[in-house]
């Protein structure tokens, strides 16, 4: 959201899982299964066919409710968007709300109204379980229908490029087969209550500095390889009814008036039957963004101008939008509600209370799935029971636990138990430093009964570490508050918290960081720490998920989406990209606040030399060994790989046993990893699977490769090529595992783009 929303908001003061049916939870009857592409498209052009110019023109821009006041007939609900209906055709009204993480509520535009709050997205993305993901979009589609909303904005997929961004926290990660996957089964989720998903931001919407006017460049076979992989891979298994264009430039044109981006690879290339709608505040023309594929405006009252109304009205008369294309924009917006049933499914007639305790078990499990342990030096955890005084540190873990700021944020159950607003920043109108109430305190101390668990704030260095010397284990809480809007300005952990966490383990020995932050950190005090266990923001049974993976209730087994550095000049860009280019303008502000208004920032190029080798793959070329590596996480329970079979020919498969060889029942994530041969290219990820064993227990696995991350992209041809010859297969616990490795010979194959 821009900087217009913001000020609105303030002035406005592979598994399939059983869903939970929009009629269970809303009371409303549901519509017969959706339709398919074909048959929606016709169903939409014979609508469209009998409505005027000013019905067709009316469904092509949206309002933005807290500042539509008497813009509409029917009720505005303050949420991120609204588009009527066309009563006499059946087109049913249109009510849209932030959606990454649970249906948002940011700075309580509608009072009293909560909603179950799942943890941040690369928390799920770190279970790697489609089923965890899908389960979650279920629950938030659920809770959408019941307070009235038929589209919501979720499906984030945008990939992590630079470690400091301050939206990582709402995306999947650094790969596009594991951000693709975990998205399309999160937007299958959605969708299953018979309302819109959409996928965003397309594309490269990579940073938050400067994000209205920075200009993304990247070569194309790269961004066919990377980004618009993981968007292709969520389109083609989430089949989402909407998509959403982004901010930025990329290679030069806007994302939301992109030619090659919306018209030749979203719906030529990917046959892509929905509809683009912008970001809010996103759109910088009406007859180029019109015939570079946009469909509808969002948000109207947050661009410059109206560009989809009279002005387009005056384009179509003229003949520079032609009234095909105008035809083609109703008709795929239509397509994308008819297909996911939105179009037939009425919403209720008042907001309902949804079945909140059943949903909160949902955020909890994905909390547990998703937590990483990253050390467990001496095997310190799961906390023995010899250990009869603990100590709590930090954090505010005595009353809750950390979430994301930005147009995610979920007003959870049970109130925000601290919440501090902002006075300067990007986000300073719109977000608010926000805690769940569910403190992981209260959850140890329930959970160890009969130990002491005390608690201590952290802020007197010298009374926190009597206290950490005083007890048998101390267990610290660490947050880094990250959002929409604003970058982190480095990856070290705010307010001395580096200090404190190194005086606590000098003093006491049996030391546990808890780290809640909003992507990876550097720690260094890690060599002195036995415990490190990666929390992300854990939702709204976040202190309940800690306490069980601390005390061993369950077993950890969360695997890294995204590779920790080992120190800031690890990662392709040390700091964002243009941040100085934002601080002179605060700057020249505060010198001078009577012209601040006049102030804007120029377009600026990022360019990701990277390309296509993004996360893990980058520190493999460079040779450099990162603190953690994508698709680490440790385990209470031990299992090997044993007997690997790698089938070449036409596809490349790897079979094998996986064996928990410990004492306690746990969850592993074998991953395939795969290369040429000859050429010198970093491995890719090709397959994942999740596998839950028994102490002793043997499973036999067969991955299959994804063909697209075996080939390459050949913009000549243009398509997917496989080359014919031999690859290397890495059978590992993690991207820099190659304990395993095998090759095979695959045959020359191409593929479509």
């Amino acid at each position: 959201m821009s900087k217009l929303l913001r000020a609105a908001l303030v002035g406005a003061s592979m598994m399939t899982v059983v869903a939970t049916g929009a009629g269970a939870q809303s009371g409303t009857s549901v519509s017969p299964s959706p339709a398919t592409s074909a048959q929606a498209r016709a169903r939409a052009d014979a609508i469209v066919a009998r409505m005027s110019q000013d019905e067709k023109l009316a469904l092509v821009h949206g309002l933005f409710p807290p500042m539509a006041a008497g813009k509409s007939r029917n009720e505005l609900i303050p949420s991120a968007g609204h588009i009527d209906g066309v009563p006499r055709l059946g087109v049913p009204l249109v009510r849209e709300s932030d959606a990454s993480l649970g249906v948002a509520n940011q700075v309580e535009q509608r009072k009293g109204d909560v909603a179950t709050a799942l943890p941040s997205g690369l928390a799920t993305a770190a279970t790697f379980d489609p089923a965890i993901a899908r389960a979650g979009g279920a629950m938030i589609g659920s809770e959408a229908r019941a307070k009235r909303f038929n589209v919501l904005l979720a499906g984030g997929v945008n990939l992590t490029r630079d470690p400091w961004n301050g939206r990582n926290f709402e995306y999947l990660g650094e790969d596009p087969l594991l951000a693709g996957t975990m998205a399309g089964a999160h937007i299958a989720g959605v969708q299953s209550n018979r309302i819109v998903s959409t996928v965003k931001h397309l594309a490269l919407n990579a940073q938050e500095t400067g994000r209205m006017v920075v200009d993304a460049r990247i070569d194309e076979a790269a961004l066919r390889m990377s980004d618009l992989l993981a968007f292709q891979i969520a389109i083609e298994q989430g089949k989402p009814g909407s998509v959403m264009c982004a901010y930025n430039k990329v290679n030069g044109d806007w994302a939301c008036e992109n030619n090659h981006l919306l018209n030749d690879v979203l719906k030529r290339d990917w046959g892509y039957p929905g509809w683009v709608m912008s970001d809010w505040g996103a759109v910088h023309s009406t007859a180029k963004a019109a015939n570079a594929g946009l469909d509808q405006q969002s948000g109207q009252e947050l661009d410059k101008a109206l560009y989809f109304d009279a002005a387009l009205k005056q384009a179509v008369d003229k003949g520079t939008v032609s009234a095909r294309r105008l035809d083609d924009m109703v008709a795929r917006y239509l397509t994308g509600l008819i297909e996911t049933g939105a179009y037939d499914t009425p919403m209720p007639t008042a907001a309902q209370t949804p079945p909140y305790a059943r949903n909160a078990d949902v955020a909890q499990r994905a909390a547990e799935a998703g937590i990483v342990l990253l050390k467990n030096q001496g095997n310190l955890l799961p906390i023995a029971r010899s250990a009869k005084r603990i100590v709590v540190i930090g954090g505010n873990a005595d009353v809750g636990v950390l979430s994301g700021g930005g147009s995610s944020q979920v007003r959870s159950v049970g109130g925000a138990p601290v919440e501090i607003p902002l006075a300067y920043g990007g986000s300073a109108s719109f977000a608010r430093i926000t805690y769940h109430a569910s403190s992981p305190l209260l959850a140890l101390r329930k959970a160890l009964p009969g130990v002491e668990v005390s608690w201590v704030d952290g802020r007197n260095l010298n009374a926190t570490v009597d206290a950490a010397k005083a007890a048998d284990l101390a267990i610290v809480f660490a947050t880094q508050w990250t959002t929409e809007a604003d970058d982190v300005p480095d990856l070290r952990l705010p307010n001395q918290q580096d200090a404190l966490i190194a005086a606590i383990a000098a003093a006491q020995p049996h030391t546990v960081a808890v780290m809640e932050t909003g992507g990876p950190v550097l720690m260094p005090w890690i060599d002195h720490v036995p415990v490190v266990v990666q929390a992300w923001y854990p939702g709204q049974r976040g202190g309940e998920a800690i306490a069980n993976i601390l005390t061993g209730r369950v077993n950890p087994s969360g695997r890294l989406p995204i590779t920790f550095p080992a120190d800031a000049s690890q990662p392709v860009r040390p700091r964002p990209v243009g941040l100085d280019r934002l601080n002179g303008l605060d700057a020249a502000a505060a010198a001078n606040p009577a012209a601040a208004s006049t102030q804007t920032l120029q377009s600026f190029p990022v360019d990701y030399v990277e390309g296509a080798d993004v996360g893990y793959r980058w520190y493999e070329k460079k040779g450099m060994k990162p603190l953690f590596p994508f698709g680490y996480g440790l385990s209470y329970t031990q299992f090997a790989y044993r007997n690997p079979v790698v089938t070449g020919g036409r596809t490349l498969t790897l079979s094998f046993d996986v064996v928990n060889t410990g004492s306690r029942a746990g969850a592993d994530v074998p991953q395939m990893y795969v290369t040429r041969e000859k050429g010198g290219a970093p491995m890719r990820l090709a397959a994942f699977t999740r596998v839950t064993l028994n102490p002793g227990e043997t499973r036999r696995v067969t991955l299959t490769a994804e063909p697209r991350v075996v080939a390459d992209y050949d913009v000549k041809m243009p398509g997917w090529r496989i080359d014919a010859g031999r690859y290397t297969v890495a059978l590992g616990h993690d991207a820099a595992d190659r304990s395993t490795v095998s090759s095979a010979t695959l045959q020359a194959a191409t593929m479509k783009p």
